[in-house]
């Protein structure tokens, strides 16, 4: 069963060819930055799974230095998409950039030591199903 996913704008899009191995939620420092609030929810599987389908050229990377931290996205609308971490051993999905829900649920959390210190309060907001009246 294969996962497609793109981008906000549509010129990069790509497909998972092989199962997710792992689903983690991660709170880390970088990660808030990647993503600009608590956490990055991120997919994991073999580099050899992902297949280009359109815009492989719009993909910029950042390397955190001195890390193995990778952050790929849109050149175009600064969306995050897949990238190759770990000498192209590993491919990391961003969750949100699916097109549609993942055949796993996540199954930890990680680096919680940095969690953001309003994170905890989450849960107890109240939900809407768009901006509130």
């Amino acid at each position: 069963m294969s996962a497609l996913g793109s981008c906000s704008c549509g010129a990069v899009r790509f497909e998972i060819t092989q199962p997710f191995t792992h689903f983690f939620v991660c709170h880390c420092s970088f990660c808030q930055k990647d993503s600009g609030s608590a956490f990055a929810a991120n997919l994991f599987t073999h580099v050899g799974a992902l297949r280009w389908l359109a815009g492989e050229e719009l993909v910029s990377n950042f390397r955190k230095a001195e890390t193995r931290h990778v952050r790929s996205f849109c050149s175009c609308c600064g969306s995050a998409v897949a990238n190759a971490q770990l000498g192209g051993d590993l491919c990391i999905v961003p969750a949100g950039s699916l097109d549609q829900a993942p055949a796993i649920l996540p199954e930890a959390h990680l680096f919680v030591n940095s969690a953001a210190a309003w994170e905890e309060s989450l849960s107890t907001l109240p939900r809407f199903s768009g901006f509130p009246q």
